[in-house]
Parts: C-alpha cells; structure tokens; sequence
C-alpha cells in the first residue's frame, strides 16, 4: 500500500513538472472588414471581448488547443432604401494545432504559430434599437490564423501577446436582403494570462 501511495507521488510530481497542459484567459479586439455587393455594404462596430483556451503539448514543438470566445458588436447594412442594423452576440468555438518556435532566450519569449478550424454563430440579442424582427441566428464556419508569444512571470504562469486572423462567410442573420455573398475577415488581438499545470 505505502509502495503504490509512493508510486503514485512521484508520478503526479513528474506530470506537473512537464506541464504538458495551460489554460489562457485574455481579453481582445475584435475588427471586422466591410464587406459589399451591388445593392448592399456591411458594417461591423469594433468591439472587444475575451478569449478562454486549453492547450494541450503533443511534443515539444507541436500542441493541440481548443479555444471559446465572446464578442458583442452591432452590424449595420447600408442600402438605397436606408440602413438596418442587427446587435449580435458572437461566440467563437475553434480548435486546431499550435506550433511552438524556439525561444528567444535572451528576452525570455516562447513564440508560436495557430492553424484552426470552427465556427462563429451570430446571434440577435433582444436590443429594440439594434435588431430586426426577422433576424435569427446563424452560424458561420471560419478559420483561424495566427501567431503570439509567451512571456514567463513564474514557473507556471506567463504573459500571452497573441494575434488571431478570422475568415468565414458575412453574416446575414436569414434575411436575404441583407446578403453581400461575401467572405470577410476579423482581426482578433489579445493578451491576457496562462496557466501551466
């Protein structure tokens, strides 16, 4: 008993000392490109939110990360016969691989590069100056990009710079009206704080 109580300390104190799992909270900025057709222009507000993450390492170089993200921005449609505007929540749900790049020592920086896939899913909030009636919600598939870097604080916390590039489809929120059939990018800078364990 006392062997396998022994047995299992030191596989516990092994695990943490590889700290193969982080989990990141950051707040971000999020800028939307306007978009257009012949009888339509979209409008995104800028906004900002926040971005939670779990990273799990594969190897030393590569790591498996999923990450939840939460935005609120109105879009607004400009046509001849006015505009419209749609207040949406916009939660991000991606998953995708990360590619560690060596540190740079002498600054104490863990740079890394993101490919991933996902979607996005707009939906109206109840907002009487910001919604139309008709609007529902729709989901969005989207990749993102991106890169950043880790400053380390203490052994198993850091500083998170990171910049994610969001490309998928205009929202049209079901109206086909609205539609610009276009695809659209989302500048998405963050930082924020990682936990290593």
């Amino acid at each position: 008993m006392m062997i396998s109580g022994i047995a299992l300390l030191l596989g516990v104190t092994a695990m943490a000392q590889e700290s193969r799992s982080e989990i990141s909270l950051q707040g971000t900025g999020f800028y939307t490109k306007t978009t257009s057709n012949q009888s339509t222009t979209e409008r995104s507000t800028d906004t900002g939110g926040f971005l939670i993450g779990y990273r799990y390492g594969l190897t030393r170089w590569l790591a498996a990360e999923a990450v939840y993200g939460y935005d609120r921005d109105t879009q607004r449609y400009f046509q001849l016969g006015g505009i419209s505007r749609i207040q949406a929540n916009i939660q991000q749900a991606t998953g995708g691989f990360v590619v560690r790049l060596p540190a740079v020592r002498r600054f104490r920086i863990s740079p890394y590069l993101l490919a991933e896939g996902g979607a996005l899913v707009f939906d109206p909030t109840s907002s009487r100056f910001g919604t139309l009636p008709r609007a529902r919600t729709q989901a969005r598939g989207t990749f993102a990009y991106g890169g950043g870097a880790d400053l380390p604080l203490l052994k198993f916390v850091a500083l998170r710079a990171e910049y994610r590039g969001l490309v998928y489809d205009a929202p049209y929120f079901g109206l086909a009206a609205l539609n610009t059939n276009s695809v659209t990018h989302t500048a998405q800078p963050s930082a924020g704080i990682v936990i290593r364990f």
